[in-house]
């Protein structure tokens, strides 16, 4: 007991990083050099100071960029950055849009709350990067300080580009990466987040006819259940069947494809089969095919014209064709369902062969030997030695899948369309959280809504992967197999 506190403790500890970064910034200008204690004011000072006149010059021209960007306020479509942009994410007294008062015969153009928001956010990425480049040049400076005190001299520029392609290259290679994911998923995704706090594309009115712009805190989540807002009845209506058929569609998608794999695996790699090679070519042929052209051929396949139809109807078997993929609204949608289920085992089952395959052929033949002397039956030995060995390897794929499926929007999107339709509804009988999100924000344009599916849909598979691999036997006994 006493132990998980002090676990917990620990997990929870954020006094003592920021009590050892202020005690860091106390020393550095206590007993820092005069260059140092300048640095804090002006970037690259220390630098100067100790005559490392290059590095001085870029951390000063980074300080005059930034102050500059700050001051002047560049702007994009009549909208700034710099400190204008953190006024303007107050989102006070802002509208989008535009309108035509009739009494004053004036035109009133409203703003782009898109930029108005990712410009601050931009803005404050900026202001960050400002302290990091704040704290590396008051950091470069004392270096050169307890470098002086030992009787070593300063390292040069030239020096510091040889150390980073040295023993700090892994900074250099990282550093792009870590910027290009800066700039490419984490702020648009903060953005997108953003918006799920607004009243971005929502139908409230002014007095102009301008579509208001503000912050509205944790409404548009409450609406998914209580049906308040613009969308909201619908939103509410259909948020529980889609969440439960996504859940749906997820485990058979997964489940079929994995142990469908597997099975498929044990049968070609079985002794005393003719024709192993030309049954593998068969399969990774539908790996080779892209997934989207395989789907669109099926779906013109089953459709309401196509040849499966058209083959039924002519032997006398129906007499009008069948709504396999619940493309019209009076489609079947639990037929849709169980077909795009059955399709989607054509393009998932071969990657789950090819590579069980490779680990049913690392399996010691040990095992199976042993088990035969001890009587165990075939089933047996699947159960017990196979079947195992394979979930204990492949358990990080079979949840990387399971949440890939879930974010499935090929699949659905391509075969069905999200079909069969309801009437006054963007979510159709086959629509996972992803096609329903896609509709709400590309068809319907309202992208507030459509950050809080994005968001719902984010924690669900976050937290089923984070759950279920910290649970499994891969995580925490990835050493050794029992």
């Amino acid at each position: 007991m006493g132990s998980t506190a002090k676990k917990v403790s620990r997990q929870i500890d954020i006094i003592s990083p920021v009590k050892k970064t202020l005690t860091r910034f106390s020393r550095r200008f206590t007993d820092g050099s005069l260059g140092t204690k300048l640095s804090h004011f002006i970037f690259g000072a220390g630098n100067f100071y100790h005559k490392q006149y290059v590095k001085g010059l870029i951390f000063l021209l980074l300080q005059i960029a930034i102050i500059a960007f700050m001051v002047f306020c560049p702007t994009i479509n009549d909208t700034p950055y710099g400190y204008k942009a953190l006024k303007n994410l107050s989102l006070k007294n802002v509208s989008e849009g535009g309108a035509f008062d009739p009494l004053t015969g004036v035109f009133t153009h409203g703003s782009d709350c898109k930029l108005i928001i990712l410009f601050g956010f931009v803005t404050i990425a900026v202001i960050v990067i400002y302290f990091i480049l704040w704290d590396k040049s008051v950091a470069s400076s004392y270096k050169a300080d307890m470098d002086k005190k030992i009787g070593k001299k300063p390292t040069t520029f030239v020096e510091d580009l040889k150390e980073l392609l040295d023993s700090k290259f892994h900074i250099l290679m990282l550093t792009p990466t870590c910027i290009a994911a800066l700039v490419f998923t984490v702020l648009p995704t903060v953005f997108m987040i953003a918006l799920a706090f607004t009243t971005y594309n929502d139908q409230d009115m002014n007095e102009l006819g301008t579509n208001l712009f503000h912050w509205n805190g944790l409404k548009n989540f409450i609406s998914v259940f209580t049906g308040e807002g613009s969308l909201g009845v619908e939103i509410k209506n259909r948020f529980l069947p889609v969440l439960g058929w996504t859940f749906i569609w997820a485990i058979f998608a997964t489940l079929t494809c994995y142990f469908g794999g597997i099975i498929l695996a044990l049968l070609i790699n079985k002794k005393g089969l003719k024709g192993k090679k030309i049954f593998r070519t068969i399969f990774i042929f539908t790996i080779a095919v892209p997934q989207f052209i395989s789907l669109l051929a099926v779906r013109n396949l089953l459709g309401e014209y196509g040849p499966f139809n058209s083959m039924l109807m002519n032997l006398g078997l129906t007499s009008q064709p069948i709504g396999f993929l619940g493309l019209h609204p009076s489609d079947s949608e639990t037929l849709a369902k169980v077909m795009v289920i059955i399709i989607n085992m054509w393009v998932g089952i071969p990657y789950t062969m090819l590579m069980t395959s490779g680990i049913l052929m690392n399996i010691p033949a040990d095992l199976y030997e042993a088990a035969r002397v001890d009587g165990a039956s075939t089933l047996k030995m699947f159960t017990k030695i196979t079947l195992p060995y394979v979930i204990f390897i492949t358990t990080p794929y079979l949840i990387s899948s399971f949440v890939g499926n879930i974010n499935s929007f090929n699949s659905i999107f391509l075969l069905t369309g999200g079909g069969p339709t309801y009437t006054g509804y963007q979510a159709g009988g086959t629509d996972l959280l992803v096609t329903w999100l896609y509709k709400v924000t590309i068809d319907q344009g309202s992208y507030n809504t459509g950050a809080v599916i994005g968001i719902f849909t984010f924690m669900i598979t976050a937290t089923i992967t984070l759950v279920t691999y910290r649970r499994s036997k891969a995580y925490n006994e990835e050493d050794t197999f029992q």
